[in-house]
């Protein structure tokens, strides 16, 4: 037998524990596998979408208890948890917006598409999203 073929490549299970925390996820791998966590998110928060749409919209009593949640609370949960989970939703959206938008223009320009380009595209995608949650989520809470 030659030296190559004795030589095999050794595979072994991925221990989650601890191999998980040591890797390195690519910007793009982030991007991606966040894109599907904010879609997940919002649709495990589509019935507080609907409440606050439904609440914000049907009169102008419904709207100043809209208000009246987001600054005093909602039965036991405080005023500051639905901010924070409004903030989630703000985070969420444009995540997935940002990043459903770097992939159809990948998907558009597959000839320009390059690791480079991955790369800066998805390092823009978080840069975008967290500077825009930042702005947003000041003005939720009040900052400016």
């Amino acid at each position: 037998m030659t030296e190559i073929a004795k030589k095999r490549p050794e595979f072994r299970n991925i221990n989650a524990l601890s191999d998980l925390p040591s890797y390195r996820l690519p910007a793009a791998g982030w991007v991606s596998i966040l894109h599907r966590v904010s879609g997940f998110l919002m649709l495990l928060l589509l019935p507080f979408i609907l409440w606050m749409f439904d609440t914000s919209v049907s009169s102008e009593i419904s709207f100043e208890r809209f208000k009246a949640a987001f600054q005093g609370g909602l039965g036991f949960f405080p005023g500051w948890f639905i901010k924070l989970v409004a903030l989630a939703l703000i985070w969420a959206y444009l995540h997935h917006f940002t990043a459903g938008l770097r992939h159809l223009w990948m998907d558009i320009s597959h000839e320009a598409v390059s690791k480079e380009f991955g790369k800066t595209s998805a390092v823009v995608t978080l840069v975008i999203t967290i500077a825009l949650t930042l702005v947003l989520g000041a003005k939720l809470f009040g900052l400016y």
